[in-house]
């Protein structure tokens, strides 16, 4: 069983090299087919498959440092065992020139649209229709649904280590907006908007302006469905006069909030 080999082939640096690169190519081609992937939606929760991180961290191992074959500058070097994916016009992907690219060991699906530069790291998940505009970056390991919207700048954090941690994950249909970043881990849930520059950790206290009471990051950051996100501030408790960062649930979506971030069919 392919799992079995990739924990043994992670457990032991002393592993046979030619069978350890035949082990992760077939590892690698079902990670680039979305056949298996760091994190997955089981019923209503994510499961981070462990072992999936530790077959990618195998292959920076097993990796030598060269130039990039498929990259047209060749003073760009990484890992062997990662060089940059080949997208061909018949897999219904558009990547417009002008500088993006995707490491191989990403997943993008059918109708997704990536504007130029952007980039998608290895372990990334981008499900159909999704757009990933100029200057955004899906992180490695992300999990990005289908139908989202990363606008120019966005950035979506990657987590490779901890094994156990689980990847940043935006869900079906949510939008984020541009200049904002998302990072360790948070889950962006269906149809959730986050408003331009809007910056979402681990750590950041974010108040539900709703429902009056801050979001429970400490047992999981989650931001719920159809929220929608805006910076904002907190008076520090030790000194009004200044403030901490602290992003607010305005609202939750409605019609008004959706139409404004509603994506358009003819650009696919």
């Amino acid at each position: 069983m392919l799992k079995d080999k990739i924990i043994a082939l992670y457990a032991n640096p002393e592993y046979n090299r030619d069978q350890a690169l035949a082990i992760f190519s077939e590892f690698l081609n079902l990670l680039n087919l979305g056949e298996i992937r760091a994190a997955e939606k089981i019923g209503e929760s994510w499961v981070v498959n462990e072992w999936v991180k530790k077959g990618i961290l195998a292959g920076f191992r097993l990796g030598e440092i060269i130039n990039m074959p498929y990259s047209d500058n060749k003073n760009f070097t990484d890992k062997s065992t990662y060089p940059e994916k080949v997208i061909i016009a018949s897999s219904g992907i558009r990547i417009v020139p002008g500088g993006s690219s995707v490491r191989t060991g990403a997943y993008i699906a059918q109708g997704v649209t990536m504007m130029p530069p952007a980039y998608v790291n290895v372990g990334a998940y981008v499900a159909n229709g999704s757009m990933i505009d100029s200057h955004a970056l899906v992180g490695s390991c992300a999990q990005i649904g289908k139908r989202v919207h990363l606008s120019a700048g966005a950035m979506i954090g990657g987590v490779l280590e901890p094994i156990n941690a689980r990847p940043v994950i935006v869900e079906d249909d949510a939008f984020i907006g541009g200049n904002s970043g998302i990072y360790e881990g948070v889950l962006i849930k269906e149809r959730a908007i986050i408003a331009p520059g809007t910056i979402i950790t681990k750590g950041t206290p974010v108040f539900d302006a709703v429902n009056n009471k801050y979001l429970d990051f400490e047992s999981s950051p989650i931001i719920p469905e159809n929220a929608v996100v805006v910076p904002g501030s907190r008076p520090l408790k030790s000194n009004p006069d200044f403030h901490l960062y602290c992003p607010i649930i305005v609202k939750y979506r409605d019609d008004k909030s959706s139409a404004s971030v509603e994506l358009e069919s003819l650009l696919r």
